[in-house]
């Protein structure tokens, strides 16, 4: 292959950490020793500071070194069990850290995109799994924005729906969370 490896990821432009994840990366597959440098150059090149440290989840990568060389370093890589498999972690200066949900390899093109789009613009307690399950489906409110994804689900950390749990259409999965809207119409 020529040329520089396209980097398939999408950031909150603020990085304000309002949500669970501050964007997505579509790796080509789960080879962590052959998809981390081209991320890490990535977001070198984009945020313009030097990522660190790595984490992900042991199990779902293989292949996992414990150091990446990056220019003028060797970027640390951690794998733990307690992180949540879809998603991976960037150590960066001046940033606390950063999450991006992994939009798993094999997702189509038209559900990666929704996932990459939806992930920078999450807020709240959304959870990866609720973003990667919108974007494989086609429902009014995500297409619109019109509603807050995962406003039934449980907090990650075992805390209470932040509205009372409502048997919502099938279709209804997720939108933008625009501020000020609270959720769904009475």
């Amino acid at each position: 292959m020529t040329g520089a490896k396209k980097v398939r990821f999408s950031l909150d432009p603020d990085l304000a950490r309002r949500g669970a994840v501050d964007g997505a990366w579509w790796p080509a597959g789960y080879d962590a020793g052959a998809e981390l440098p081209a991320l890490i150059a990535a977001i070198d090149r984009h945020l313009q500071r030097r990522v660190l440290r790595v984490g992900l989840h042991i199990d779902t990568w293989h292949n996992i070194p414990r150091r990446i060389a990056a220019p003028g370093r060797q970027v640390k890589v951690g794998w733990f069990r307690t992180i949540d498999p879809q998603v991976i972690d960037l150590i960066i200066p001046g940033i606390e850290h950063i999450n991006l949900l992994i939009v798993p390899p094999g997702t189509t093109p038209a559900a990666a995109a929704k996932a990459l789009d939806l992930a920078t613009r999450c807020r709240g307690r959304t959870r990866p799994s609720d973003i990667l399950t919108a974007a494989e489906h086609n429902s009014p409110a995500e297409a619109t924005g019109e509603q807050e994804p995962g406003l039934a689900s449980w907090d990650n950390e075992g805390g209470q729906s932040r509205q009372p749990v409502t048997t919502p259409p099938p279709d209804h999965l997720i939108g933008r969370g625009e501020p000020g809207h609270a959720g769904p119409p009475p």
